[in-house]
């Protein structure tokens, strides 16, 4: 099975440097990736690479805590947007989740959702209960998200099959992005054939 238009080929390591950059670009148009993800610094160069290859290009958003303000977030997807950003990968408000705030977790989802690209929320499913999980997926859901997605990879687990299977059965309409410690290609087959429609990966697979 070839898996390329289910990769978003991903380098958000800080210490990432413009060649290492350029190389993630030049991987993703050989093997025809879905996306790159990347920091904002790294998207209008993204932009200028990859034009006319059919690549898109991801942008990190609240990365990788979650814990930045409504405004920054928005402000950060918005900016990402106009230097090139095809889809935002934003950090979900965890600790507002964890305390109930349903309010304040729509409201963060909805104003980076104004920015009009598409929108993946990441839910760091590593910090959260089932009950969580389900509680995310369905304010994600409501708040017009495109996808919402597993982990980070920068938190103490990545993605789970089991959280997979919570998101897919309380995400409504949106699609399910798996990301966190996936490798290579038989567990990017096994979290596929679970429902998943984008596999965030440093790896080729």
């Amino acid at each position: 099975m070839d898996i390329s238009k289910y990769i978003d080929y991903t380098n958000l390591k800080p210490e990432a440097t413009t060649a290492d950059i350029e190389n993630l670009c030049e991987t993703a148009k050989k093997h025809g990736y879905a996306s790159v993800c990347v920091n904002s610094r790294y998207v209008a160069l993204c932009k200028k690479l990859l034009g006319g290859s059919g690549v898109k290009i991801a942008c990190v958003v609240g990365f990788p805590l979650g814990a930045m303000s409504i405004e920054a977030k928005a402000f950060e997807a918005q900016k990402a947007v106009e230097d090139g950003a095809d889809e935002i990968d934003m950090v979900i408000a965890i600790g507002a989740l964890k305390e109930g705030d349903r309010a304040y977790v729509y409201a963060d989802v909805k104003a980076v959702r104004a920015c009009g690209a598409t929108v993946k929320v990441i839910l760091e499913t590593c910090l959260l209960t089932d009950e969580e999980i389900a509680t995310a997926c369905g304010i994600c859901a409501e708040a017009g998200a495109d996808f919402v997605k597993t982990s980070t990879g920068f938190s103490k687990g990545g993605a789970t099959l089991h959280a997979v299977e919570i998101m897919k059965a309380n995400c409504g309409k949106c699609k399910i992005k798996a990301s966190g410690g996936i490798r290579d290609y038989d567990t990017a087959i096994a979290y596929i054939e679970a429902g998943v429609s984008r596999i965030g990966t440093s790896s080729q697979l």
